[in-house]
């Protein structure tokens, strides 16, 4: 039983601290883009000549 007097808040703080970083990264516009990485592989670079 006396495990709980450090395990609860513990956890709550780790929780808090987790909620804080996703606040934090939503705020930072981290997550504002989330096609444009995924698509990126298919684009097609620029063309180069290549001599013959």
């Amino acid at each position: 039983m006396s495990v709980l007097y450090v395990a609860l808040p513990l956890a709550i703080l780790l929780g808090a601290a987790a909620l804080l970083a996703c606040i934090r990264c939503i705020r930072s516009g981290q997550y504002d883009d989330l096609e444009t990485p995924a698509v990126r592989m298919l684009i097609d670079d620029k063309k180069t000549e290549s001599p013959q």
